[in-house]
């Protein structure tokens, strides 16, 4: 019965091709619409857990903050120095390297050629809480940062900048006049997930950075990893225990510095990338819905067509479940081709906005599967009311019907 069932709706549906396709075409661009769209969304996602995995998930920012005197927000304290960084690495069991920081953007010259790049004054224990590989050279030394020795190590794209197709190692670019010899060149990290290139920087000691450019004692920063992604509260903990003890805060005072985490950026990007994902497919799905109100429509239209046959097969003794089951299926039918041509859809126009406009996507076999169920419930849904207003005609009134 059922297989009979079937080759009735198919046969009904190929007397009136076009109609039954533009029908199914709500459903196609619903069903194809959600998949790519939650395609973006679940792509977005992965590259920012990428970006952040290319940072580290156990890295600490220790950076100053303004404090209060007598009741009133001073500006920001200058408080984090090089020996505060010594004591983390010293006494704190949960860190594993700290390295002070500081930064700021600088136009640097190499021969004739100049460029506006970030330079950043570390220690040598940055490239462990990077993770930073050297293409070639090598990195920052200990010796360098105790002599405050003029050299720098360069990011892929200082040097695309400023030395273009030469050899960087050995060649002086100078920063503020201060002539800096090339000891490495980084390996290319990429960008962040705010677009920030990671690798237009130039890496210097710090205390060169303090000594001959700058002319501070203080520090931007320091960064710190972890011994382990989940020793990162505990290292928080301990890090302001210690800091508050060295800067002799009294129990009332704030800090006056704060510490950040990547983990908290992580968890902050993954929920915004999670709600873009999630109004990204609620979007989408409106497509379903008018999808299904266009079956509905013709499956009524088709019961008033139909009448007469209706009238005819109750004669010859269908019964009123008959007549109910042959046009739900119709509509059934009819969501799950246009269904089936939307993941089609969905799964190319996906591909060729990965390829064409490097768009980051990521296909969920789940939501393919999502999507096609749903578009086979839209077709029950929406053609259950057309399928009843048939099966409760009056026969007699039925064949009376011109």
């Amino acid at each position: 019965m059922w297989l009979m069932t079937l080759r009735i709706a198919l046969r009904a549906l190929r007397r009136n091709k076009l109609r039954s396709f533009l029908t199914m075409l709500g459903i196609i661009i619903g069903v194809g619409a959600v998949i790519a769209m939650v395609a973006i969304g679940e792509g977005a996602k992965a590259l920012v857990r990428d970006q952040i995995a290319s940072l580290g998930t156990s890295i600490l920012v220790i950076l100053p903050g303004s404090w209060n005197e007598r009741g009133v927000r001073t500006a920001f304290a200058r408080t984090l120095t090089d020996s505060d960084a010594k004591a983390i690495m010293e006494e704190i069991p949960s860190a594993s390297f700290a390295s002070p920081t500081l930064r700021r953007t600088e136009q640097v010259v190499a021969g004739n050629l100049n460029w506006a790049t970030l330079v950043q004054g570390v220690a040598p224990e940055f490239q462990q809480i990077r993770d930073w590989q050297v293409e070639e050279g090598r990195f920052i030394a200990q010796g360098d940062v105790e002599n405050a020795a003029k050299v720098a190590v360069l990011g892929q794209t200082a040097v695309d900048n400023l030395l273009g197709n030469e050899d960087p190692l050995d060649k002086v670019i100078r920063v503020r006049n201060v002539p800096l010899r090339v000891i490495g060149v980084l390996k290319a990290k990429g960008q962040t997930g705010q677009g920030i290139d990671q690798d237009d920087v130039v890496v210097i000691p710090y205390t060169t950075m303090q000594k001959r450019i700058m002319r501070i004692t203080f520090l931007h920063s320091i960064i710190v990893s972890a011994v382990g992604a989940n020793r990162v509260p505990e290292a928080r903990d301990q890090i302001t225990a210690l800091l508050r003890q060295r800067h002799r805060m009294q129990p009332d005072q704030d800090d006056d510095f704060s510490i950040r985490t990547l983990s908290d950026v992580t968890e902050a990007a993954a929920g915004n990338a999670k709600v873009m994902a999630v109004l990204l497919g609620s979007i989408a799905s409106i497509s379903l819905l008018v999808g299904g109100i266009g079956i509905m429509n013709i499956m009524l239209v088709s019961v008033t067509e139909r009448t007469r046959e209706i009238g005819i097969r109750m004669a010859v003794g269908a019964r009123s479940r008959d007549i109910m089951l042959q046009f739900l299926v119709e509509a059934v039918v009819m969501a799950g081709v246009g269904g089936a041509i939307g993941v089609l859809l969905g799964i190319g126009s996906s591909t060729l906005l990965n390829r064409w406009a490097e768009w980051p996507t990521l296909i969920s076999p789940a939501i393919i599967a999502v999507a096609f169920l749903f578009s086979g419930a839209v077709g029950v849904f929406f053609g259950f009311y057309p399928a009843q207003k048939a099966a409760h005609l009056d026969p007699i009134e039925a064949l009376r019907y011109e």
